[in-house]
This record gives structure tokens, C-alpha cells and sequence, in this order.
């Protein structure tokens, strides 16, 4: 399971392109956040093999300048957001925004918990319209953002489109998503 991530990348890379870049890192957490904060740069976080594929395919096909990053972990599904954000459940109680292969941890560590569920596999360019209507649509505009790399990666993404909403906002990663029991108290201990 640990290389179907890997796998999948390099099977979907052409052999050759006549335009564009598509760089694919696996576990390498600080080249994501690198190009997380270098400008021009498409950074996908695909949380599945075919997640995988079809971001390697999109980023060829439209000749982008694009970072991958696969890792290990693997959701059980895939899902079909490509460009913005998917819902994947509505709730009013606060919004969870899960990158990648954190989905299937939130959705477990957040059962039964009235909490919006937003998935990203794109996170630049970044969905701000989907974040800010998913935040106003909520009781509480309080934001969790759960991303496999560096906790932080994404949190100026995520504060920029809400400077006008009242809001809190805890970054959780890497090994945060280790224990989805830690993770859950880590998301209801910031509810309260």
C-alpha cells in the first residue's frame, strides 16, 4: 500500500512533455512546503492512487509548473476534487479542511461531531471562495486545518480570505494525524 502512491505517479508521468514542469516528491515534507510558498507553482496533494494519476495527468495536460507530493498514507477511497475544495459534509459547529490523505483520519476522528468537512487535493492555487462560503455557512467560522506535512503550510491561505470574519484557527500535520484518538481530542478540545 506504501508504494501505490509512488507507484501510481510514475506510471502516469509521459515520457516526454513539450511544455510545462511536473515534479513529484514523496514523504518530502519540506520540499512541499517550499513550493507551498514559492509563487507560480500548482502544488496538488492527491490523498489516493487515482487521485494521483489524474494530478499528474491535469498537470501535464495543461503544461503547468507543478508539485506533487505523495505520500505513504492513503485514503480508502478516491474522490473527485481536482480544482477547489469538495464538500464532504455539511455541519454548523465549525469547518475541518482536510488535505490530501488526512481525510480519511478527520473523518474518523470527527464522527459525530456537527463539522464541515471541506477535501482538498489543490491547495495552490488555494480555494478561497470555497473556504470563506463553507466558514459563513457555519454557526462558527472556526477552522481546523488538518494537512499531511507541516503544521502551518497552508494557514495564511486559510486566514487571508476570512481578515473580515471573526475566526480561530489551529494547524494541525505530520504528527498530529499519527493517532486519530489525539486527533479527535485535538479537534474537540478546540471546539469548546
Amino acid at each position: 500500500m506504501h508504494s501505490d502512491m509512488l507507484i501510481a505517479a510514475a506510471e502516469s508521468l509521459p515520457e516526454s512533455t513539450t511544455s510545462g514542469t511536473v515534479l513529484v516528491g514523496y514523504g518530502a515534507v519540506e520540499e512541499l512546503t517550499r513550493f507551498a510558498a514559492t509563487p507560480g507553482w500548482t502544488v496538488r496533494v492527491p490523498g489516493h492512487p487515482a487521485e494521483v494519476r489524474r494530478a499528474v495527468l491535469a498537470a501535464v495536460a495543461g503544461g503547468e509548473r507543478a508539485y506533487i507530493h505523495v505520500c505513504a498514507d492513503s485514503n480508502a477511497e478516491p474522490r473527485g476534487a481536482t480544482e477547489g475544495f469538495e464538500l464532504i459534509r455539511e455541519g454548523l459547529d465549525g469547518v475541518v479542511l482536510a488535505v490530501g490523505s488526512s481525510l480519511d483520519p478527520v473523518l474518523r476522528a470527527t464522527a459525530g461531531l456537527d463539522l464541515t468537512v471541506l477535501y482538498a487535493t489543490t491547495v495552490r492555487p488555494f480555494d478561497e471562495i470555497g473556504l470563506r462560503t463553507a466558514a459563513l455557512a457555519a454557526d462558527r467560522a472556526d477552522l481546523v486545518l488538518v494537512e499531511p506535512g507541516l503544521p502551518g503550510t497552508s494557514a495564511r491561505q486559510v486566514a487571508e480570505p476570512l481578515v473580515h470574519v471573526p475566526h480561530r484557527l489551529p494547524a494541525l500535520g505530520g504528527a498530529d494525524l499519527r493517532g486519530e484518538e489525539a486527533l479527535g481530542r485535538a479537534v474537540r478540545g478546540f471546539l469548546r
